[in-house]
């Protein structure tokens, strides 16, 4: 009873000490109201980020210092972990609640799709909104972009046992090596190539001829693959401009850097470049791009025909748009130069966007989606089966990639993954179907975007603001429960369960 006692304390000191820093983060708004006021400096909104910011690290200190501190196991690192991205998904809610018009659910809802770095949104009129509000969904997705207790274990300097704990936790994903020994140098250095890569994106950007407020947002959602944008008509708002290609590409090259396993960007630091197609997960991303590529360019064009090669500017705009969505949508970030629900996408387009938002990017990534080695080792694993058949009984075939081993037990987990991701989105899929008046299509890719993490849909997001309450939860816990990959979720459901 005692040692329970001791936990449940343990695990509201982590989340204090989470909250103490995330409140600091809260106020940043605020600075940037002062900068882009909008039409004018509101009291009103640097109050509503102010206080609520404040108070949340006041909390935050009194549960980190009046409450036991310990090293976690595996399973209360979970809960941590779960009621981590829960809280923090709270506490960003609070100023969107305070200064716009919506309901507690939608702003939970838009609060949670930007800290899960989803980008499933339900805001429309993006362009009047106040740049505060418009800063704190870029913020709130470079921040989850990356994890939550990564990003708190970077700045709190945590290492050492605890560190592993919360980071295995929270990247729950199959074991994989680390660039350097230690947990807090891993951290360390993922964060050193995130920011670079957010400083070299920025200046891109900026250079291409972006205001600098827009750089800045669509540079934050750029690199966390998030996908928010400053404009109602998202990255089509730029096609227009002088220099409207070279933003689309530069954000294409980016998207590819997030949608990338992150030890993979280090060991090309140090001139590994072979790494881009040694990798057994590299090769199979490469090929499912190349392969949805070329899938999707041909359906849109015998479904168009001539007209999309009449000129060379019709046929670059073409493949410029088909490569564009592409990647958008398999790593995750849910950016539009055209929306995917738009007739220009033929059926077998619109089928193939389907399983990409499903695959999604490659472990060790800012990416969501099932992740591209865990496909591939699913289809090794089939591979070995059916060679098992013309072996005898006994004979035993490991599964080795890349010249490893995997164990049984990491197969296992990810067949009970698949399950559970398959298992959330048919339930979410159901319940939309009951309570909307969505078609089957419509309502599997809005779920899908969810549980992936993607932001994409077959629908609109006017239809996406009306959807009846429950909806809309079962949304929030599947944009939780598939960037935490499910199991944490699972593991305090089942502790809640047994309380």
């Amino acid at each position: 009873m005692i040692k329970r006692l001791v936990a449940s304390l343990t695990i509201l000191n982590y989340l204090g000490s989470l909250l103490f820093i995330f409140g600091f983060a809260m106020m940043v708004p605020a600075l940037v109201h002062i900068f882009f006021p909008g039409p004018e400096v509101s009291p009103r909104v640097i109050g509503a980020f102010m206080v609520p910011g404040m108070l949340v690290s006041a909390i935050g200190m009194f549960m980190a210092r009046r409450l036991p501190d310990k090293v976690p196991n595996i399973q209360d690192g979970m809960i941590i972990t779960a009621l981590a991205w829960i809280v923090v998904s709270l506490a960003s809610t609070i100023p969107l609640y305070l200064l716009l018009d919506h309901s507690f659910i939608d702003t939970f809802f838009e609060a949670t799709s930007g800290i899960t770095a989803s980008g499933l949104t339900i805001f429309t009129g993006l362009d009047e909104m106040p740049p505060a509000v418009l800063f704190w969904r870029s913020f709130t997705q470079w921040i989850g972009g990356i994890g939550i207790l990564t990003f708190f274990l970077a700045v709190s300097f945590r290492g050492g046992s605890t560190a592993a704990t919360l980071f295995s936790a929270e990247s729950n994903k199959i074991r994989s090596s680390r660039p350097v020994p230690g947990i807090f140098n891993t951290v360390k250095i993922i964060w050193i190539i995130y920011a670079s890569m957010t400083v070299v994106a920025f200046i891109l950007l900026y250079l291409s001829g972006m205001t600098l407020f827009d750089a800045i947002n669509h540079t934050l959602t750029l690199v966390s693959t998030g996908g928010f944008s400053t404009h109602d008509a998202s990255i089509a708002y730029f096609s227009n401009f002088k220099y409207g290609a070279f933003i689309e590409y530069t954000m294409i090259f980016f998207m590819l850097m997030g949608g990338t396993n992150f030890l993979l960007h280090y060991k090309i630091s140090h001139g590994n470049w072979r790494a881009l197609y040694e990798d057994f997960e590299m090769r199979l991303f490469w090929f499912i791009i190349f392969a949805s590529f070329i899938l999707i360019g041909v359906d849109i064009y015998i479904s168009h025909g001539h007209k999309l090669i009449s000129s060379w500017s019709t046929f670059h705009l073409h493949f410029r748009t088909t490569l564009f969505q592409t990647i958008s949508v398999i790593t995750s970030t849910g950016y539009a130069t055209r929306n995917i629900s738009d007739p220009y996408y033929p059926a077998l387009a619109k089928q193939v966007f389907l399983m990409l938002m499903f695959v999604g990017g490659c472990i060790g990534s800012t990416a969501g989606g099932f992740k591209v080695l865990r496909l591939g080792v699913l289809w090794q694993t089939l591979v070995s089966e059916l060679k098992q058949l013309s072996l005898p009984p006994k004979a035993i075939i490991p599964l080795v990639i890349q010249g490893k081993i995997i164990p049984s037990r990491e197969i296992r987990r990810i067949c009970a993954l698949l399950f559970a991701w398959i298992g959330l989105i048919w339930i979410g899929t159901s319940l939309t179907l009951a309570c909307t008046d969505l078609d089957g299509w419509q309502a599997l890719s809005g779920m899908l975007s969810a549980v992936s993490n993607m932001g994409p849909f077959f629908f609109s997001t006017p239809e996406l603001a009306a959807f009846p309450a429950c909806v809309k939860i079962s949304y929030i816990f599947g944009m939780l429960a598939g960037r935490l990959e499910v199991l944490p979720i699972f593991v305090l459901i089942a502790r809640l369960a047994r309380r």
